[in-house]
């Protein structure tokens, strides 16, 4: 299997099933700031306020993931794009059900338009 391979029925089911399982959304990035966790770029079901909470400042159990924990080095990949992970991660949590949802409408569609074998197309 590669990156560009269709994705099975089975696949999808597995996708469907991860994001039923997962902590509902919507995913917000939050930029917190912690005397124990310095640097934290958070992934969280509640939304930035803009002021780098320090904890307890901020509820622990908001936080589904963590991009960024620079002090202990807990989190912090050696590209840098903890941000832009974050934004990933966050995004991901309401667009996979959509994607999921999409590709299996348009596949129906196609299976209901498109003509049957043995026929030629014009």
């Amino acid at each position: 299997m590669t990156a560009l391979d269709p994705l099975t029925d089975g696949e999808l089911d597995e996708l469907e099933e991860l994001a039923g399982a997962a902590t509902p959304g919507p995913w917000f990035v939050r930029s917190l700031d912690d005397a124990d966790a310095m640097s934290l770029v958070a992934v969280s079901t509640v939304p930035d306020t803009g002021l780098g909470e320090r904890w307890p400042g901020f509820d622990h159990r908001d936080i589904v993931a963590a991009t960024l924990i620079q002090q202990p080095r807990y989190v912090d990949t050696a590209d840098e794009r903890w941000d832009e992970n974050a934004h990933f991660i966050a995004a991901a949590r309401d667009t996979v059900p959509r994607l999921v949802a999409e590709i299996r409408r348009l596949r129906q569609q196609l299976e209901t338009t498109s003509p049957t074998d043995g026929q030629e197309t014009t």
